[in-house]
């Protein structure tokens, strides 16, 4: 079975202490998924034979507060996780427990939810997305950077492109360089990707989307980039160069902020949340400037801007699916991006069935769709890779 490269990727970051509380919260889930079981065995033991009780601090999976994580998570209808045991006083018995409380859902997962780990057993063919692009280069040269070794990929145009081992595609520019060459970084359904553009801004590509860009960056006094499905954005401060996103209905203009545009073209409208900052939004008829905490969506020639949680805006880019205040077809458009399948409808009005929840993007698919289940209003049957909503 192919390994979650998502769960390797936050248990280096764990031992680290580097994963955010987002990604602390991730990383319990996929330790306690069943699915994972055979590969946490694998981590732990690489792990435990590395272990010095010399140097040992059980701080490393300790995530402050651990008892409300689990209270959280458990309250959510996720995965639930055994309670702590007694810890014994040797420090390979602290170590020992912390393994258990930590990674035992993982390993001995409750027979109260036996329905759902049979369905977990199945369908196994259908696996969650993973870090994956492929990049086209001005020359018209394509590399899929999940094969690429770490390292310099190219140079051209005083541009020099290097791909890290955790997932980031960074430009540095080291000599002239020329406004007219264009990169195209790419995900298919399933992949989701990082690049760090000349200037030091940070994009967050997520999975059926492709981000264009001049390896220069600057044109004609701005930064300016070509958006096709969605991204999150933390754009470096720089008031000489005004950061322009263009997508095919919209052009967001920012100096320096965090923000999330969703523009897919088989939806109709785009959105544009609000992190940080300010933003002004665009299109042939109107234009509008939205503060932090405001979702502008662009509908024709229609701007319309609403207050949200940005928090289930960027969920995605957390490893998280938010299926709160979502339709049924909104969130399904979500999985069949993520886990490329096909989804069916046998009634359409199902599609504005509402939905609510949350779990993590790298479940088990069944798991995923049991919690949609959820809504009492309709079940799935997953055939091959097509699911019919029923």
């Amino acid at each position: 079975m192919t390994e979650n490269q998502r769960l390797n990727f936050l248990f280096d970051r764990q031992l680290q202490h580097l994963n955010s509380t987002e990604e602390k919260e991730e990383f319990l889930l996929l330790m306690a998924d069943p699915c994972n079981k055979e590969q946490v065995k694998r981590l732990l033991k690489g792990y435990w034979e590395a272990f010095d009780e010399n140097q040992f601090s059980p701080a490393v999976f300790l995530f402050g507060d651990g008892e409300e994580i689990r209270t959280k998570i458990q309250s959510e209808n996720i995965y639930p996780l055994p309670q702590p045991q007694r810890k014994p006083k040797r420090w390979i018995g602290i170590a020992a427990a912390l393994v258990i409380i930590i990674f035992g859902a993982s390993l001995f997962y409750l027979k109260r939810n036996a329905g759902l780990a049979s369905l977990a057993d199945t369908n196994t063919h259908i696996t969650p997305g993973s870090t994956g692009a492929t990049l086209k280069l001005a020359n018209g040269k394509t590399i899929k950077l999940s094969d690429a070794v770490n390292g310099e990929l190219a140079s051209e145009a005083g541009v020099t492109i290097t791909k890290t081992k955790n997932g980031l595609l960074i430009y540095e520019i080291k000599g002239t360089t020329l406004p007219d060459q264009i990169n195209t970084l790419s995900t298919n359904n399933g992949e989701t990707y990082q690049v760090r553009l000349p200037d030091g801004s940070l994009v967050w590509l997520n999975a059926a989307s492709s981000l264009s860009y001049s390896t220069a960056l600057v044109h004609s006094g701005k930064r300016s980039v070509n958006l096709v499905g969605e991204a999150y954005f933390e754009i470096a401060k720089d008031k000489n160069h005004p950061f322009i996103v263009k997508t095919g209905t919209q052009e967001v203009e920012v100096l320096g902020t965090h923000f999330n545009v969703n523009a897919y073209q088989d939806e109709s409208i785009a959105k544009t949340t609000l992190l940080e900052g300010s933003v002004k939004i665009k299109n042939k008829a109107n234009q509008k400037i939205i503060s932090p905490g405001e979702q502008a969506t662009v509908n024709g020639d229609n701007i319309s801007i609403d207050k949200v949680n940005t928090e289930y805006a960027i969920a995605w880019k957390n490893g998280v699916f938010r299926f709160t205040d979502k339709t049924l077809e909104a969130g399904m458009l979500e999985v069949a991006r993520w886990y490329n399948v096909q989804v069916i409808y046998k009634r359409p009005e199902l599609k504005n069935e509402l939905l609510g929840g949350r779990i993590s993007k790298y479940a088990n698919i069944n798991q995923v769709l049991k919690k949609m289940e959820l809504a009492k209003a309709f079940k799935f049957t997953v055939k091959g890779r097509e699911i019919i909503v029923e």
